[in-house]
């Protein structure tokens, strides 16, 4: 099982940091994925990171301001959302890369996290 926590209210250009914490099994040899959702879009990739984490991948739209990292140790993935904007509103949810090779596509994940809601005020 995949919680999301971390989301909240914050204004434009402010930071929050987000986690997936891992139950139930360990995920420390999985690609995770975090997405979101933003009211009345669909789901869309945000970022990807490899199980050492020394892989990672970046939508264009978030490139430069989030970073994705993990820790195994705690079986948890993290999401630094920096210089944010109103429209990085959206729930975001982790998955995981189900074969483990860095899908673009929602397809390709499954153990989807309950999400956590960001706001993001002008």
């Amino acid at each position: 099982q995949l919680q999301a926590s971390g989301g909240g209210l914050v204004q434009a250009g402010g930071s929050l940091r987000v986690s997936c914490a891992a139950s139930g099994r360990s995920i420390s040899l999985d690609v995770m994925g975090w997405f979101r959702q933003a009211p009345g879009k669909e789901r869309e990739l945000v970022a990807v990171i490899s199980w050492s984490g020394g892989i990672t991948y970046y939508a264009d739209s978030v490139k430069g301001r989030f970073t994705i990292s993990r820790d195994n140790a705690k079986n948890t993935v993290y999401l630094q959302m920096n210089s944010l904007k109103p429209e990085d509103t959206a729930v975001y949810y982790c998955a995981r890369d189900r074969r483990g090779t860095y899908s673009r596509e929602l397809a390709g994940y499954d153990y989807w996290g309950q999400g956590t809601l960001v706001t993001v005020s002008s």
